[in-house]
């Protein structure tokens, strides 16, 4: 079974979502995303998304573009983010799943088949490809079904039901659930039809629904955590990397203590 099936089967059980930061990989290094990873999810991930730097990304907002340049001014290539990543997920204990967040020009370029066949490779489990209209992704999802690798789509506010009803089909793993019309970055409270987009989206389909885009605050995972089977923060956890500038140590403790509190908050009376 998938890790991500896993996950999800068991959360279920535990009737609580997932908690799912995200990172930007080689931001400022790859040297730090090694030390990164594993400090995210001894502090509570369930699962993380790790971000494929891109120099023309959709739908990030400025923090995680700022983290994507910072990330390609070294000189970043995607052989090193497999080889690291790799590192990392063979590593004794290791046992969170990890999914790519990454722009179907990379996949492109390097070869479908070629990038899933590395992204496995790397203990990756799926991707998130956020740049890949549905009318084209029955190639790629063939692809990944063929090897067990999850394909995971996006659905905002503004995608039409019966466009919704496609995106779902050829999602695996789960839905990625776009909570705002917009782009990625911090905001005061959740919009207020979300949760009537995720009532509809569960008529659809029998798939994970996990929430991203502008959660960024305990009281949003605690919102979240009755109505969608994951929480994805990303925006919050690469300013608070940010902040710490060149001290890792303290962008290190701060993640940790990031994480440590919205992990807590998708468990009952956290």
């Amino acid at each position: 079974m998938n890790p991500i099936d896993d996950l999800f089967r068991r959360l279920r059980a535990e009737k609580r979502p997932a908690f799912m930061p995200f990172v930007t990989a080689g931001d400022p290094d790859l040297a730090f995303t090694r030390d990164l990873l594993p400090a995210v999810a001894e502090a509570g991930a369930d699962l993380i998304e790790v971000g494929f730097p891109f120099s023309d990304p959709i739908a990030d907002g400025p923090v995680i573009q700022a983290s994507y340049t910072r990330a390609l001014a070294h000189g970043l290539k995607l052989a090193d983010v497999f080889g690291t990543l790799r590192e990392v997920t063979a590593a004794p204990g290791w046992a969170t799943p990890a999914v790519a967040m990454a722009s179907y020009s990379l996949m492109f370029r390097k070869g479908p088949a070629a990038f899933i066949d590395a992204a496995t490779a790397a203990g990756l489990s799926g991707a998130v490809v956020p740049d890949l209209p549905v009318e084209e992704a029955e190639e790629l999802a063939k692809l990944a079904a063929d090897r067990g690798f999850k394909l995971i789509l996006l659905v905002t506010p503004t995608t039409s039901p019966q466009r919704a009803e496609r995106v779902v089909k050829a999602c695996g793993g789960f839905v990625y659930v776009v909570s705002v019309v917009g782009i990625t970055g911090e905001r005061d409270r959740m919009p207020p039809g979300l949760r009537d987009l995720l009532a509809r989206l569960r008529t659809m389909t029998d798939l994970p629904l996990c929430v991203g885009f502008g959660v960024s605050r305990p009281e949003h995972v605690r919102e979240l955590r009755e109505i969608a089977d994951g929480v994805i923060v990303g925006s919050a956890v690469v300013k608070r990397l940010e902040a710490a500038g060149a001290d890792r140590a303290a962008g290190l403790a701060g993640v940790r203590q990031l994480v440590g509190e919205l992990s807590a908050a998708v468990r009952p009376g956290g």
